[in-house]
């Protein structure tokens, strides 16, 4: 990664970087007339009959912070003045994203595709092109973890509610952030996803962060992404040649 940090992150208010394994048909795909991909087709459905929200998606270009204006987060105080603080010119030098760890809701709302493979026995598989990582999301019925050691991406269960797919998530390391404006959480945070595929080409998701620590109230913002088709993921190696941490002002260590 030869870009600065701060490059980065502008980057990410502009738009994503889309997949590049261009013109490979995917098979079972609707076409129009002209042979060209039908995203206003129906919903494809699983042999289980829920709606099947395979395939490659582009999601929502607006990073977090745009979607969810500062003056609509139910701050606790300290949380606040930690999100100013960050925002004040920091460059994005305690950003764990610019030593190459994503974190949760974050890697959900950065402008780069992600691939949802479904038919896999008793979990949703997501595949992600930024930081080229991954989520089990389990749904073999499992509980959350009472006491989970932190991860960068959290814990994961999911289940159908109608045609939506809901996924819980505790245990998100507290030294990520939730997004580029340098929003907080703790070790309690909780996530709730919804994914609702609308039709072919269009999925919606709602992301409500529960974090009674940071947040006075639970708060949830809308994303919608669009598929990708004939095309596939590329690897995304962060930490191969990272030029960015020289860039950055203030203390170079890498979050621990």
């Amino acid at each position: 990664m030869k870009t600065p940090a701060a490059t980065i992150l502008i980057a990410a208010l502009c738009g994503p970087l889309s997949a590049q394994w261009f013109n490979y048909p995917t098979p079972g795909t609707p076409r129009t007339a002209n042979g060209k991909a039908d995203l206003s087709a129906p919903v494809p459905r699983a042999a289980d009959g829920h709606p099947d929200l395979s395939g490659v998606w582009s999601p929502d270009t607006r990073p977090l912070q745009v979607i969810a204006p500062a003056k609509d987060i139910p701050f606790q105080p300290w949380s606040r003045q930690l999100t100013d603080a960050r925002a004040d010119g920091s460059q994005g030098k305690d950003d764990p994203a610019a030593y190459c760890i994503p974190g949760m809701p974050k890697l959900v709302v950065l402008p780069y595709p992600y691939k949802i493979v479904q038919q896999v026995p008793d979990m949703m598989l997501i595949l992600y092109e930024g930081f080229t990582t991954y989520r089990q999301i389990f749904t073999d019925g499992r509980a959350l973890p009472k006491d989970p050691q932190p991860s960068w991406l959290g814990y994961s269960v999911g289940k159908w509610d109608g045609d939506t797919f809901v996924v819980e998530t505790t245990g998100v390391n507290e030294r990520t952030w939730l997004d580029n404006a340098g929003r907080p959480h703790t070790g309690a945070m909780r996530l709730t996803e919804r994914y609702r595929r609308r039709d072919f080409g269009h999925l919606e998701m709602k992301l409500t962060i529960d974090d009674p620590k940071t947040y006075t109230k639970p708060w949830t913002v809308n994303e919608d992404a669009v598929l990708l088709p004939d095309t596939d993921l590329l690897e995304y190696i962060c930490s191969e040649d990272n030029k960015d941490v020289p860039h950055l002002t203030g203390n170079q260590k890498a979050p621990r």
